[in-house]
């Protein structure tokens, strides 16, 4: 009986080996055909520079992650019951801050070629006293908070994602200064601050700086919703950045890997796409950005 058990045992495991040898080369045969347009663009990629001290990929050893890496993984993707992306805006927003809102949202639905829709601001009320403090001379309100008690419990049910915009600078612990933002990417959540993008007080003369930071951290933090990992290749807004200095000096555009990875998620016309966000920045005098997509569109003509 016992030898029966074994042998049993052993012709199990002899299946559970050859099923998962099975599995390995289906997944293997599903990874699609790199594309043209991914093949093209792939020239205007600008390799990253070796890190130095303060730069992120100095302190974080990161593995990154390829296409085929990516397209076996699990991530979220739109379907008919969710698909639209959502900005909840948390505070009392001056009318330059309302504008910069309204150009985000315009940008995120013409990045991820998604519905996106502005919900009704929310009051920094909402935040007890326990999750809020004074820094300096400004208050900070705890991010998770938001995350976890005010966002996850807001979220429409056609939600792909919800990134909440604060008016107030955000801290994620005790210890810990401030944080630029944070997210939960298993409940598709998000909350940034735009304070510290603003240089203190947004006006006329820094407007688009700021707008370019908050259209790189969004489509950034919504970008790792959808299942990106930090690109470590090649300057991408997929990059890690550990200041706004080194924001300031990524780029917006997402390289070729990164965009064949989210256009294997999101079946959208990459052309299209590249024609919209040319437009989009010409509009806005977003000057950077309308030049690296004037660069991938001659490049595919």
């Amino acid at each position: 009986m016992k030898k029966i058990a074994i042998l049993i045992f052993i012709i199990f495991c002899s299946c559970s080996k050859e099923k998962t040898k099975e599995t390995q080369k289906e997944s293997l045969k599903e990874i699609p055909e790199e594309a043209s347009y991914f093949k093209q663009i792939k020239s205007n990629d600008l390799k990253l520079a070796e890190p130095v001290y303060g730069d992120w990929l100095y302190s974080h050893k990161e593995k990154g992650q390829t296409f085929e890496q990516y397209f076996v993984a699990k991530h979220i993707v739109p379907t008919k019951e969710a698909n639209i992306i959502y900005i909840r805006p948390i505070g009392n927003f001056n009318s330059l801050q309302k504008k910069q809102i309204q150009l985000t949202n315009e940008y995120l639905e013409i990045y991820f070629q998604l519905k996106t829709k502005t919900l009704e601001p929310i009051s920094n009320d909402v935040v007890p006293n326990s999750a809020r403090r004074m820094m300096s001379d400004h208050e900070q309100l705890l991010a998770g908070y938001l995350l976890d008690d005010v966002l996850k419990e807001d979220k429409p049910l056609n939600t792909i994602a919800l990134m909440g915009l604060s008016e107030l600078d955000l801290y994620p612990k005790p210890e810990w200064n401030y944080v630029f933002g944070l997210a939960s990417y298993h409940d598709k959540v998000g909350v940034t601050s735009i304070y510290r993008f603003q240089d203190e007080k947004l006006t006329s003369e820094n407007f688009n700086l700021c707008l370019s930071r908050l259209l790189k951290t969004s489509s950034h933090e919504i970008g790792h919703m959808f299942g990106l990992h930090h690109c470590i290749t090649a300057d991408c807004v997929m990059n890690g950045t550990n200041s706004l200095s080194e924001t300031d000096e990524s780029t917006i555009r997402l390289c070729s890997v990164c965009q064949r990875k989210l256009n294997s998620c999101i079946k959208y016309d990459n052309k299209k796409r590249l024609t919209d966000l040319e437009k989009y920045f010409k509009k806005n005098n977003l000057t950077d950005g309308l030049n690296l997509m004037k660069k991938d569109i001659e490049i595919i003509q």
